[in-house]
């Protein structure tokens, strides 16, 4: 286990040095990688740290509003690119086809934001399952298998990329960081589009976006779960209204893990079970059934895709 106050000055001097006098930007999305790299590089050079939410449109539900709110100290700048990350994603089903979209857009925002403000390095809150899954070819991450081959960024800066996710989390505490950072669930850097499977659309994310809301309305506070959420399928016959419906399908899986290399599925009471199926198919009226996933890792991956 890493000993967080000897890793936050190591950090911070590494930063230093890595970006020099030059000017950084942090690609922060409030998950507790991003936000402990951010508190990280804004300790080590300040006011040359920009601060940048990117909102792709796959986002959790009411996810860019509280950003704002949680690192208004730091002035982030808030740039909505839901119409480019939906372009990228139009017409690809392939799991590795969309990461890599996501990832290459990601970079292209990122540079956009570059030629106005003149930075040169990009700071990515990569961890090191992140990098042995994309080195083993399990699946390509956003910010490691995804990155295309050519950037315009002097360098990419990775302060934690040697962490686990408990390890984060232990520098996160250290930091003073909030328990809703610290303690948050681990969220795909790909956004919703990795659980919705085949094409990308912005009707099938609003449905998945509203399903992960009930899910860890549910879940997190009263069983906390390494990470819970809900993916979007295909669509299925179902009955509503005495009326026979072609509705979609949402999984549900909730997983108890370490370092997220290896994951069982939670063994939730019926009643929780129903009450979350229940909710689903009635709030979301285009869903037509619920299952549960009790896949473990591995075979299976957390995410779907």
């Amino acid at each position: 286990m890493v000993d967080a106050n000897a890793f936050i000055d190591e950090a911070v001097a590494s930063i230093q040095k890595q970006v020099g006098s030059g000017r950084a930007m942090i690609a922060l999305s409030g998950g507790v990688d991003s936000s402990v790299c951010a508190i990280l590089a804004h300790r080590a050079i300040g006011s040359r740290l920009i601060p940048v939410y990117v909102d792709t449109g796959l986002m959790r539900k009411g996810e860019t509003d509280r950003i704002r709110e949680i690192f208004q100290f730091m002035n982030p700048q808030v740039v909505d690119a839901s119409d480019r990350f939906f372009k990228a994603l139009a017409g690809l089903t392939d799991p590795e086809k969309k990461r890599m979209a996501v990832g290459e857009t990601f970079i292209r925002v990122f540079e956009n934001v570059e030629d106005s403000l003149d930075v040169d390095f990009l700071i990515q809150g990569t961890i090191y399952p992140d990098r042995i899954e994309s080195e083993g070819g399990i699946k390509s991450h956003h910010n490691v298998g995804g990155l295309p081959k050519h950037m315009k960024f002097k360098g990419i800066v990775e302060p934690i990329a040697d962490l686990y996710k408990d390890e984060v989390r232990d520098v996160a505490r250290v930091l003073g960081l909030p328990e809703e950072i610290s303690e948050r669930m681990p969220f795909p850097g790909p956004g919703l589009s990795v659980r919705v499977i085949g094409e990308v659309t912005p009707e099938k994310v609003a449905v998945v976006r509203e399903a992960n809301a009930i899910v860890e309305e549910e879940l997190v506070h009263q069983y906390k779960p390494w990470q819970c959420l809900a993916a979007l399928l295909e669509k299925g016959t179902g009955v509503k209204g005495d009326n026979r419906c072609h509705g979609w399908i949402v999984a549900v899986r909730a997983v108890e893990s370490r370092d997220a290399m290896t994951a069982n599925h939670m063994e939730l009471p019926w009643e929780t079970l129903n009450k979350i199926s229940s909710r689903i198919t009635s709030e979301i009226p285009s869903v037509a059934r619920v299952v549960y996933d009790i896949t473990p890792k591995p075979p299976a991956t957390i995410e779907f895709e």
